[in-house]
């Protein structure tokens, strides 16, 4: 199914009660462009850091797909310097069985105007690999505009070549450096 305007989600912040979410996202066939599974520790890490993380800083969300309120995957948005510029970055995953059904670019929209409304950024950024299309056509269905290759650690320690995909959130209200 092709994304759609009938493609409809509510983000919900993250809670304590995702973490099965997060191990059914730490699947193989979820992270092969983004350096394979976790460790169970990891894991737990990184669901203690989804909860955490709040406000201005970034926000972790789970994508609930409506009318039926299915949980569909997550999305979130982080701080990070980005050739010496404060910004946004964002990422997402979407559970199988949800996959191409425009989920992920109705969720990355409702991200980007949580984020220009909320946040203090003027841009919000996703990095997909270059080999990696699904996630490069979320990006294009979103509104992002294609900044151009580059070279991206992703996990850290592991280069890969990635699309800058980049949106304009708006005035800028936090630090330039």
């Amino acid at each position: 199914m092709n994304d759609t305007p009938e493609t409809r989600v509510r983000l919900e912040r993250w809670s304590a009660d995702d973490l099965p979410l997060l191990r059914r996202i730490n699947a193989p066939e979820m992270t092969d462009h983004l350096g394979g599974p976790e460790t169970e520790e990891q894991l737990l890490v990184r669901h203690r850091r989804y909860q955490e993380i709040d406000g201005s800083r970034g926000r972790m969300y789970r994508v609930v797909l409506l009318p039926g309120s299915e949980v569909a995957g997550s999305i979130g948005f982080w701080e990070q310097t980005w050739q010496g510029e404060k910004v946004y970055e964002t990422g997402w995953a979407v559970l199988p069985e949800f996959q191409g059904r425009g989920v992920a670019a109705a969720a990355a929209r409702a991200l980007v105007e949580q984020v220009a409304a909320e946040g203090d950024r003027r841009s919000l950024h996703a990095f997909p690999s270059v080999d990696h299309p699904a996630s490069n056509a979320v990006c294009r269905k979103a509104g992002f505009r294609c900044a151009g290759e580059v070279d991206f650690e992703y996990p850290k320690g592991h280069p890969i070549k990635s699309n800058d995909w980049v949106i304009d959130l708006g005035p800028d209200t936090g630090d330039t450096a």
